[in-house]
């Protein structure tokens, strides 16, 4: 039973349920952005280039036998996941930027003026007293 509580405990923490949290979003995130470069990013691109669908792209190494497959370097799926790391990084480096942006004005905000010690408010008192 020990073992059980001790997980519940370390899975309740609150950075693990944030990690999760992250993980299910950013999984949701990269595949939307999958879906942007392979259905609307890539189409027009490869109809600039002359009809070429990057998806098919490939260099074939060897010829399909009989039953046997080709074997082929597939660079246009390659090209598509590279396109895909760079827009994530990009949105990436975005939301950390505008994270530690916050965490600077947060940062500027001037302190509060430290409070007098007792010292000065009695040597304060003083004056007010002999400036009657």
């Amino acid at each position: 039973m020990g073992m059980v509580s001790e997980f519940k405990k370390f899975a309740m923490k609150g950075n693990v349920v944030d990690m999760a949290v992250g993980i299910v979003i950013g999984a949701a995130f990269g595949k939307i952005v999958s879906s942007f470069v392979n259905d609307i990013l890539m189409p027009p691109i490869g109809m600039m280039i002359g009809g070429v669908d990057f998806s098919q792209l490939s260099y074939t190494l060897k010829e399909a036998v009989g039953e046997t497959a080709a074997v082929t370097i597939n660079y246009g799926n390659f090209i598509q996941t590279a396109l895909d790391f760079i827009i994530i990084a990009f949105a990436i480096f975005m939301v950390v930027k505008g994270m530690n942006r916050m965490k600077k004005k947060e940062e500027e905000k001037p302190a509060a003026p430290p409070k007098p010690t007792n010292e000065e408010v009695l040597l304060a008192e003083i004056r007010d007293l002999l400036q009657k």
